[in-house]
């Protein structure tokens, strides 16, 4: 899932961050996710065994949510048709919901590579 990014670049120049945030939104909406009333992390590629993971740790009513949005999106894309306007999802609602527990998920298996690694080096007894 960690690809490389520009993000911390531009997040660190207040600047520059100003001047993207437009463009930023306006990819946004021509994506056209929001049409189909889908959040962003509902594009992440169930593929890996990170993401599998994720989805099982996330609450019971997010998953739910998920699936019922996946399942109308599928629909729509059936039918070639897209949403009513009032139910396209809003900015405030696209949150990240799975992105912060792939996050979490690929810090605990970096630590338990580190962990597994790591070797424990006995110091020898001084000789009086």
């Amino acid at each position: 899932m960690s690809t490389p990014s520009l993000a911390s670049y531009i997040m660190k120049r207040p600047w520059l961050k100003r001047w993207m945030q437009p463009l930023s939104e306006w990819y946004k909406d021509a994506a056209g996710y929001r049409k189909l009333g889908l959040r962003a992390d509902d594009l992440i590629p169930e593929e890996s065994e990170t993401v599998l993971l994720a989805l099982k740790r996330l609450p019971p009513k997010e998953a739910y949510d998920r699936v019922f949005r996946l399942r109308r999106a599928f629909q729509c894309s059936l039918a070639h048709q897209l949403l009513p306007k009032n139910e396209h999802t809003r900015p405030e609602e696209d949150t990240l919901y799975l992105s912060p527990i792939i996050k979490q998920i690929e810090a605990e298996r970096q630590e338990k590579e580190d962990l597994d690694v790591m070797t424990i080096k006995k110091k020898k007894p001084a000789k009086a």
